[in-house]
């Protein structure tokens, strides 16, 4: 019963993260759209989002990987639940990690650059 409820509640935050948009957050479109700026900027170690999105792209490739096929194959239904739990756990992190990117970028974008001067 508490599981069903914990897979629920994670249901009901990515649809209220996905309908955000409408409420003053950013859209999915300003997420989205946000990803390959995140990218660049952790590359260039301008943003610290280097661990999360290392284990994004690890649920990424579990997801999509061959191997996992093997237990969709004896398991039918069961093996089916764990990339469900993965998708919602990486559709939660895309959405939370983008929302903290995009108010980076904003904080950011108010700096001017420059030395402090005591």
């Amino acid at each position: 019963m508490a599981k069903t409820l914990k897979r629920g509640a994670a249901f009901v935050a990515l649809a209220r993260a996905m309908t955000a948009g409408s409420r003053g957050g950013p859209s999915l479109g300003a997420r989205i759209g946000a990803l390959p700026r995140m990218i660049a900027a952790t590359a260039r170690g301008q943003y610290d989002g280097g661990l999360r999105l290392a284990m994004m792209t690890a649920a990424t490739a579990y997801i999509v990987s061959p191997i996992d096929a093997v237990p969709e194959m004896f398991l039918a239904v069961f093996g089916l639940i764990d990339d469900a739990v993965m998708v919602t756990w990486l559709a939660g992190s895309v959405l939370a990690e983008t929302e903290r990117f995009l108010e980076w970028e904003a904080r950011r974008s108010t700096v001017v650059p420059g030395h402090v001067v005591p």
